[in-house]
């Protein structure tokens, strides 16, 4: 309205310039002219002021009645000086030489009502007047042409003032209508606006982490498959980096949950100040972070944040009051170099992060083919694990053990084989391992006793008496089942005496006794013999060697290479074999493989050996023929040193 305003203002002032020009050419200006038109600028300029104090008050809007009546008493103001005009000039000529002036009047009233529809009052307090200074001038000279033409416009004024009254109901309808539309659609537009609102608070809660405020899964996964897919197009690589932060579990059960999810949101701030290029940072679960990084050089780009990240983690976080030095490994895989697809990628990265916390951990792995294909190995290990020991795919095969001296047989070791149908042979830390994984520990170590019982008890048949046969158990076994209870039941079901078995047992288990304790004390009091594997790899306590009763120590084969060329191995073994001495201990070597490591070995007390010197572990259908051989040229050695000796 007030700029509506003030170009009718403006309009009013450029007409009556006009008209006081027209007089002016005219010759016809006079003081009572140049007074018409002083008064009508000082009423415009009146009406202006007017307006804009309104305005700048607000009265336009909070007080719009009274406003309205204020600005109608302006334009009857104008609307009398305009009336005025006629008065000024002496012998006014409407419909002579001042018809310019009698038109220019005329139109200003009546585009005063057409513009003023919305309010009738001040369209009327302005031209009313100025129609009926017309209608008075031209009835006054009784011409016929003016009389008719007065007649004409009195007729127009009453239109007009019954236009202007429908044309205002009108318009008050219509604006009516309009601000109830306008109130609808207002109306309507919050509510969509709420429910945009509510939508986002709902896409915020499905796509964000609530601990750290991070992409969680769900929206990381539809992310890395859409930057791969949009990659394919444009010929651009994805690099995923996965992070795992060590220790976090026992920061959880010694400080509580709170500080856990304390410390996650102090790594994912980290995260976030360190990673600004626009990578989407997201938590998968637990204490596992990942960074999509997409665009150019992404892979050089993610190796830069894996670094940055690794750096920055060598200094202390400060949360709750505490603070303590967190480590990261770090897995990276990327696209189209590592993987086709987002599930491939994301299982790339996994295994290269595996890789990392198994090796020193704090430090950036990258995918390598080797890792997939080590686990595509290890899963078929797994896989196949179970009907192997079934079927008995998997075996005990079999190696010998003798006196140095002599070469006379003392024993047997058990040790597991298995030839894989499609991989190969498979190694036994593979098998253990994986016996592990899908908890089968007992079921292979049964399986494995099970044949040292077969032998064991082929064994007499064959004039082998006094002999043991050795089978290994892992130290983690005795937390997973009881290792005695089945090894009694095993060579209980198979008619062998426990006294025919050794348990070979590594110092690892020995240094916890919680966990071994009271199966080792079982195995022993049942009468089976008891050996440490592995002796010199630990840390032995030498009253629980005393306490346990244990029958032999098993020299580790590091110390046994190449004897007879070190020293300091010659000095360890003699350090140990001194031990096994004063402890009452039979010591036995591994991994004997020369003559001269044999001779070394025996010079130092060691009295019986194993090694591919004497044989090579063996399955049992290959053992009796070497039992048979080894017996016949050890006997007949023996009997040509004899008649040496007798000759001599």
């Amino acid at each position: 309205m007030a700029d509506g305003f003030r170009s009718t203002l403006l309009l009013n002032l450029i007409t009556l310039t006009i008209c006081l020009t027209l007089l002016h050419i005219n010759h016809q200006v006079g003081w009572p002219n140049i007074a018409w038109y002083a008064a009508a600028v000082i009423v415009i300029g009146m009406r202006a002021y007017v307006m804009n104090a309104l305005a700048r008050r607000g009265k336009l809007l909070t007080a719009p009645k009274a406003s309205l009546r204020f600005l109608s008493l302006g334009a009857l103001a104008l609307g009398i000086i305009w009336a005025a005009l006629p008065w000024t000039i002496p012998d006014f000529q409407p419909l002579g030489e001042h018809a310019a002036l009698f038109l220019i009047m005329g139109g200003m009233a009546a585009g005063a009502v057409i513009k003023q529809i919305g309010y009738t009052p001040l369209a009327l307090n302005y031209s009313i007047p100025i129609l009926l200074s017309l209608v008075i001038n031209l009835i006054g000279h009784w011409r016929p042409n003016e009389v008719l033409v007065g007649l004409c416009l009195s007729l127009m004024i009453v239109i007009f003032i019954r236009r202007s009254m429908w044309a205002e109901r009108m318009f008050v309808s219509s604006q009516v209508a309009r601000h109830e539309a306008t109130a609808l659609a207002d109306s309507l537009t919050r509510a969509n606006s709420d429910i945009l609102r509510q939508n986002s608070r709902l896409e915020a809660l499905a796509n964000r982490d609530t601990l750290t405020g991070l992409a969680n899964r769900m929206f990381f996964h539809g992310r890395l498959a859409g930057d791969i897919a949009r990659a394919k197009v444009v010929d651009e690589q994805v690099a995923l980096l996965i992070f795992d932060v060590e220790r976090f579990q026992s920061i959880n059960d010694t400080l509580g949950h709170s500080a856990g999810d304390a410390l996650l949101r102090e790594i994912a701030a980290r995260l976030g100040s360190i990673i600004e290029d626009g990578s989407l940072i997201a938590r998968l679960g637990g204490d596992e972070f990942a960074v999509i990084v997409s665009g150019a050089e992404a892979l050089e780009r993610a190796r830069s944040h894996a670094a940055a990240v690794l750096e920055a983690s060598r200094q202390p976080i400060h949360w709750s009051q505490r603070q303590a030095v967190v480590g990261l490994s770090v897995g990276l895989a990327a696209y189209p170099d590592h993987a086709d697809n987002a599930e491939e990628l994301l299982a790339c990265a996994d295994m290269a992060l595996y890789d990392a916390k198994r090796g020193d951990r704090r430090q950036l792995r990258e995918f390598d083919p080797d890792l997939r294909r080590n686990a595509e190995r290890k899963r078929i290990i797994e896989q196949d694990l179970e009907r192997a020991i079934q079927t008995g795919a998997l075996s005990a095969w079999f190696q010998p053990q003798v006196d140095l001296l002599t070469r006379r047989i003392t024993g047997f070791e058990a040790l597991v084989r298995w030839q894989h149908p499609q991989l190969g042979f498979v190694s036994p830390p593979e098998i253990v391992s994986a016996a592990r994984t899908v908890h089968l520990s007992e079921q292979l170590t049964a399986r494995i006793a099970r044949d040292a019982c077969l032998l064991a008890r082929r064994l007499p048949e064959i004039g082998l008496t006094d002999v043991t046969v050795a089978l290994n158990v892992s130290p983690r076994e005795f937390a997973l089942y009881s290792v005695a209870c089945m090894l009694q039941g095993v060579t209980a079901h198979h008619g062998v005496a426990p006294s025919a078995l050794e348990i070979e047992i590594t110092e690892e288990a020995i240094l916890d006794p919680a966990l071994a304790d009271e199966q080792l004390k079982r195995l022993e009091q049942a009468g089976y013999k008891l050996a440490v594997d592995d002796f010199g790899m630990g840390h032995s306590s030498l009253a629980y060697l005393i306490g346990l009763k244990v029958d032999r120590l098993k020299i580790d084969r590091s110390f046994v290479k190449d004897v007879a060329r070190s020293e300091t191995n010659q000095k360890l073994i003699s350090a140990m074999v001194s031990l096994g001495q004063s402890l009452s201990l039979e010591i036995v070597v591994e991994g004997v493989e020369t003559p001269e490591d044999a001779a070394i070995l025996a010079r130092l007390g060691c009295g019986t050996a194993q090694g591919y010197l004497f044989a090579r572990p063996m399955p049992p259908s290959a053992l009796e023929t070497w039992i048979a051989e080894h017996q016949s040229t050890t006997l007949l050695k023996r009997k040509a040193k004899t008649k040496h000796l007798s000759v001599a």
